[in-house]
């Protein structure tokens, strides 16, 4: 997989965004992702689908990956379904900024968020979201993981 910088540009989209309605950016936590293509979530992939620039962590990436090794292992999806399930996340992957982990994202993280306790690797997911620069309305944070929700609306990011 190529590197890709750590945070995209602050101002790519802002005028776009705010004529059209349509958000700059797209977060997708991997909870969302794994729900698009493991459970085929019609409403996680339309919201995937959406227009916007799509962003994610690095994190999402090693998480989904596992997430379908797992289902794997434990019989849920067959040798070819776990296949098409890798290509579909390398398709997802050359289409959106992958931000990295940075330390400026684990410093953030080490931080209360506006509804406690979360888990570290959700503090990640919403830590990046806040790094992408741009105020909360510029940009849609798309998950099915609950903490991550609750977090990201207190924090006033639009959710789907």
């Amino acid at each position: 997989m190529a590197k890709r910088k750590a945070v995209p540009d602050r101002g790519a989209g802002r005028s776009t965004a705010a004529a059209t309605g349509v958000p700059a950016w797209r977060y997708i936590e991997s909870s969302a992702l794994v729900a698009a293509v493991l459970e085929g979530d019609a409403a996680a992939k339309a919201s995937i689908r959406a227009q916007g620039k799509r962003v994610t962590s690095a994190l999402t990436i090693a998480e989904t990956t596992r997430a379908f090794l797992r289902a794997s292992l434990a019989g849920r999806i067959t040798a070819q379904q776990h296949r098409a399930a890798l290509l579909a996340l390398q398709s997802f992957a050359r289409r959106c900024h992958i931000v990295s982990i940075t330390e400026t994202i684990l410093t953030r993280v080490g931080r209360p968020f506006p509804v406690e306790p979360i888990r570290t690797l959700d503090a990640i997911h919403l830590a990046t979201a806040e790094a992408l620069g741009a105020a909360p309305a510029l940009g849609i944070i798309i998950t099915r993981d609950l903490r991550v929700r609750e977090n990201a609306t207190a924090l006033g990011y639009p959710v789907e």
